[in-house]
């Protein structure tokens, strides 16, 4: 690295490091899993401090664009995967598309006593029974996405017959459930600690939370809601009139 114009310009001295790296992974020179400098490369080659190297590396990390393992070094990070906001698919397609291998760890699947707020999401009166699914969803390894799904049974009274390990819900849902309506939510929040252990993901990482509802023939199929860590996906759209 050769900094003295990045050191001599006006401005934090982080900003500096940070530009200077940013640079080199978005024109392609440092591609993902390209180790960068360590701390004590960085106060050497631009003459600051350690506390302004950290700073820099860090916040890089926690924007998505480094990854840091402790004892080995830092190193560029896959770019985040993306999501369709605006159509149904199934996460094992999406991943495998992008040339990865898809796997998936069933953590739930039953029959279960809903509450009334979750009946009413089904526009059902009372404490309706309802399948309920929970899977954790890895692209080459990686956690990307819990899926925690409720289906009508009165809609879907096969799904739990279903090899799930082989299908996923979504797969086997679009496959066989035409969707006329489709509501999407989508918030930003915190994970459980639960979630936090599913996705292998530290207490401070964010995470995009996608809640969907889907109609079929008029009845609400299913309501789920999927969890993804900010660092590793997006979700997006694009519409043409």
């Amino acid at each position: 690295m050769n900094d003295t114009a990045a050191t001599a310009d006006p401005g934090p001295l982080y900003r500096k490091v940070k530009d200077h790296i940013l640079a080199r992974i978005k024109t392609g020179e440092w591609t993902p899993g390209t180790r960068v400098p360590s701390e004590n490369e960085i106060v050497e080659s631009f003459q600051v401090s350690r506390m302004t190297a950290n700073r820099a590396l860090n916040e890089l990390t926690q924007e998505g664009w480094l990854s840091r393992i402790a004892g080995v070094g830092t190193f560029v990070k896959e770019p985040p995967q993306r999501g369709s906001l605006i159509e149904v698919r199934d996460i094992a397609e999406e991943i495998r598309e992008r040339g990865h291998t898809h796997t998936a760890h069933l953590e739930t699947c039953e029959r279960k006593v809903a509450s009334p707020a979750m009946g009413a999401e089904f526009e059902l009166a009372g404490e309706p029974e309802l399948f309920h699914v929970v899977m954790v969803h890895a692209e080459n390894g990686v956690p990307i996405q819990i899926e925690d799904r409720w289906v009508n049974p009165e809609v879907v009274p096969d799904l739990l017959d279903q090899d799930l390990s082989r299908i996923t819900p979504a797969a086997y849902l679009i496959a066989n459930f035409p969707v006329d309506e489709i509501e999407h939510t989508v918030e930003a929040v915190m994970p459980t600690a639960d979630q936090e252990a599913l996705l292998d993901i530290e207490a401070s990482e964010p995470c995009l939370a996608l809640a969907r509802r889907t109609w079929t023939a008029g009845r609400v199929v299913t309501v789920a809601t999927f969890t993804y860590p900010a660092s590793r996906f997006a979700l997006y759209t694009r519409l043409k009139r």
